[in-house]
C-alpha cells in the first residue's frame, strides 16, 4: 500500500459532500468540546462574516485522515472535534430553515443517496459507536427540540456536550438572525462557500499518525495505544466489539491515558525483553499482538491483568490479608527511583502471584534492593534493561515461594559493588541518587515508621566543606587529609527539610546543631539528623564509628552481607 501523503484546501461545500465519508474510529476520544470552545468558534466565524461580507475566506485549520485516493471512506485521525461542532452548527441552521433552501442545506448533513452511483443514504459524519446513533437521531435528524428536552443528567458526558453546544449555537443563531431568514441563509452560505479546511490524507495508518504528531504542536491527543486499539478491536466480531471496547476504555480511564500508554511500553518489554529499537506501534504488533491467539485473548488475558498489576505497583495499593503494608512501603520506594525500568518485572510478577502474600513480600524485597543497587551505582539504561530482562526471562517460567525467581537477587559481585558505593563519597552522587540513599537509610533507622513527603530536601554537611582558620573545626579536625577522607561520606551528611543559610554552615558544632540542624523547635523529622543532634562532639573518631554503624544498617536492611565462601557462586 502506498504511503503517499496528500494535502489540499477545500471549502465546507466540498468537505460535506460525497467525496468524503467521515468515520470517527473507536480508538478516538469522545466528543469533548465544551460550550467555551463552541462559543469561540461561532463568535470568530460570525465576527469574520460581519467584517468581511463579500471578502476573504476563513481558514478553519486542518484535519488528518486515513483515506485512499479516489475513495470517500475517511477515518478521522485529527479534526473530529471541529467536524462534529461544524455539523452541529450546520444542522441547527438547517433546522431553522424551510422549503427548498432547507433541503439544500440538509444535503451537507446527510448523503441523500444516489442509486445510479451505488451511494447509500446516510449521515456524512459517523461518530464513535457509543454516540453514533444519538448524534444521528437528534442532530443529523434536525430534532433539536427533542434533544434539548432530554434530561442532561441521564446522558453520558459526550452526549451532554452535544446537547449543550446545540443549545448554545441555536441560541446564538436566533439572537444574531432573529426574524432575518435571508441573513441566516447568507451566513450559512458563507460557512459553506468561504470557510476552508486543509485536508491531509494518506492511506497508511502509521503515516497518518506521523503527520498528526508533527501538526499537533500542543501535544498528542492521539496516542499509539489508540491506533493499537483500532487494530485490536477491529479484529473482533461485530457483536462482541462493544463489550471489549468498554473493557478497554474502562482500563484506560483507571490508568489515565498517559498511564495506559506507559503500560503498553511495559507490556512490550515483558514480551520482547530488550530495549526498544523501533516505535511502540511496530514492536507491540510484532512482539505482543502477533503472539496472541486472538484479540479477545489479548484484552482479557494480557492487557486487563497487566493493567490491574500496573495500578497496584504504580499506586502502591497492594491488598492482602498479610504483608500489604510492608509490600506497599517497598512499592513506594521503588516509585521514588528516577526510572520505571523495574515496572515490567513488577507487573509480570503481580499478574500471576498477587494472591501469594509471603512470596509477594519476598519478591519486592529483592526487586527494591536490585532497583536501588542500579539506581545508586548509576547503571545506564542499557545496563538496567539487560539486567531486568534476565529477571523477566525467569518470571515467564514456573516459580513459587518454594522455588522463587533467583535472578532478582543481587549477585555477590553486585553486593560488593554496592558496598563500595556506600563507603564512597556519597555527596558526589547526583541529587536524586544521593537523596534516595539517605532517605532509604533513614527509613531503615526508623524501622519504616517515618514518612517522607517533604517537597524540599537538602543534604547538608556536619563537618563543613571549607574549614575556617582558627575555628573549632580546625582544632578538632586539624589535618586536611583526614577532613577530605570523611567530609563527603554518608556519616557526615544529614537531611534537612528546607534550605538553610549557607553562612551558618561554618558555625561551631554546638551552635550548628541548634541553629542549623535543629530548626525552630530544636528537633528534626529525620532519624539521621536527630542522631547528630544527640551527639556531644564531632571528631574523626565519632564520624568513623558512625560510618561503620550506618553502613551496617544499610547492609542489614538490604541484606548485603556476603554469602559464606562455600555458598558463593561465580559471577
Amino acid at each position: 500500500m502506498s504511503n503517499k501523503i496528500t494535502g489540499a484546501e477545500y471549502p465546507l461545500a466540498k468537505i460535506f459532500s460525497s467525496d468524503f465519508d467521515f468515520v470517527i474510529p473507536a480508538y478516538q476520544r469522545p466528543y469533548a468540546w465544551t460550550d467555551d470552545q463552541a462559543l469561540e468558534l461561532f463568535d470568530d466565524l460570525h465576527s469574520f462574516y460581519l467584517a468581511e461580507p463579500e471578502g476573504d475566506s476563513y481558514f478553519l485549520g486542518s484535519i488528518v485522515l486515513i483515506k485512499a485516493e479516489g475513495k470517500p471512506a475517511s477515518e478521522v485521525i485529527d479534526g473530529q472535534q471541529r467536524l462534529t461542532t461544524l455539523t452541529i452548527l450546520l444542522s441547527v441552521i438547517t433546522s431553522l430553515l424551510e422549503g427548498e433552501v432547507r433541503s439544500d442545506f440538509e444535503g451537507y448533513i446527510r448523503e441523500p443517496g444516489r442509486l445510479s452511483q451505488g451511494i447509500s443514504a446516510k449521515p456524512r459524519l459517523s461518530l464513535r459507536d457509543r454516540d453514533r446513533q444519538f448524534f444521528a437521531d437528534y442532530v443529523q435528524a434536525f430534532k433539536f427540540n427533542e434533544l434539548l428536552a432530554l434530561e442532561s443528567a441521564q446522558l453520558e458526558e459526550p452526549q451532554q456536550n452535544i446537547q449543550r453546544n446545540a443549545r448554545l449555537l441555536r441560541d446564538r443563531l436566533l439572537t444574531a438572525f432573529s426574524n432575518d431568514t435571508d441573513g441566516l441563509i447568507s451566513f450559512g452560505a458563507f460557512l459553506i462557500q468561504r470557510c476552508f479546511l486543509v485536508v491531509v490524507s494518506t492511506p497508511s495508518k502509521k503515516s497518518a499518525f506521523r503527520v498528526f504528531s508533527v501538526l499537533n504542536s500542543r501535544g498528542l491527543d492521539l496516542l499509539p495505544t489508540d491506533i493499537i486499539k483500532s487494530d485490536v478491536i477491529g479484529n473482533i466480531v461485530a457483536e462482541k466489539q462493544e463489550d471489549y471496547t468498554n473493557t478497554w476504555e474502562e482500563l484506560e480511564v483507571k490508568t489515565g491515558r498517559a498511564g495506559f500508554a506507559e503500560l503498553f511500553n511495559h507490556i512490550r518489554m515483558i514480551y520482547a525483553r530488550a530495549k526498544a529499537q523501533r516505535t511502540l506501534l511496530e514492536e507491540f504488533d510484532e512482539h505482543v499482538v502477533k503472539k496472541s491467539s486472538s484479540s479477545e485473548q489479548l484484552i482479557s488475558e494480557v492487557i486487563e491483568p497487566y493493567a490491574v498489576a500496573y495500578l497496584i505497583a504504580k499506586k502502591s495499593e497492594y491488598v492482602s490479608t498479610a504483608n500489604a503494608a510492608d509490600v506497599n512501603a517497598l512499592l513506594k520506594w521503588l516509585n521514588r527511583i528516577d526510572n520505571s525500568d523495574w515496572m515490567p518485572c513488577a507487573i509480570q510478577f503481580l499478574s500471576t502471584q498477587k494472591d501469594s502474600p509471603e512470596y509477594v513480600l519476598w519478591f519486592f524485597q529483592q526487586l527494591e534492593r536490585l532497583a536501588g543497587y542500579m539506581h545508586i551505582s548509576a547503571k545506564n539504561v542499557n545496563q538496567r534493561i539487560a539486567r531486568y530482562a534476565v529477571v523477566l526471562e525467569e518470571l515467564m517460567g514456573a516459580h513459587s515461594l518454594d522455588s522463587p525467581v533467583k535472578t532478582v537477587e543481587l549477585t555477590e559481585s553486585e553486593k560488593r559493588e554496592m558496598l563500595d558505593v556506600l563507603n564512597s563519597d556519597i555527596y558526589y552522587l547526583t541529587a536524586r541518587r544521593r537523596n534516595y540513599l539517605i532517605l532509604r537509610l533513614d527509613s531503615f533507622l526508623s524501622d519504616g515508621a517515618a514518612s517522607y513527603d517533604a517537597k524540599v530536601l537538602t543534604i547538608e554537611h556536619v563537618l563543613p566543606q571549607t574549614v575556617v582558620a582558627n575555628s573549632e573545626w580546625e582544632e578538632s579536625w586539624p589535618t586536611e587529609e583526614v577532613r577530605q577522607q570523611w567530609v563527603h561520606k554518608i556519616a557526615n551528611l544529614v537531611p534537612l527539610t528546607q534550605q538553610r543559610n549557607s553562612a551558618a554552615s561554618n558555625l561551631d558544632f554546638a551552635k550548628k546543631k541548634t541553629a542549623y540542624f535543629g530548626g525552630r523547635k530544636g528537633v528534626s523529622s529525620y532519624v539521621m539528623t536527630t542522631q547528630v543532634l544527640n551527639t556531644a562532639e564531632w571528631t574523626p573518631e565519632v564520624v568513623e564509628k558512625r560510618q561503620n554503624d550506618l553502613v551496617e544498617v544499610l547492609e542489614a536492611g538490604w541484606n548485603l552481607k556476603p554469602a559464606p565462601a562455600a555458598c558463593q557462586s561465580k559471577d
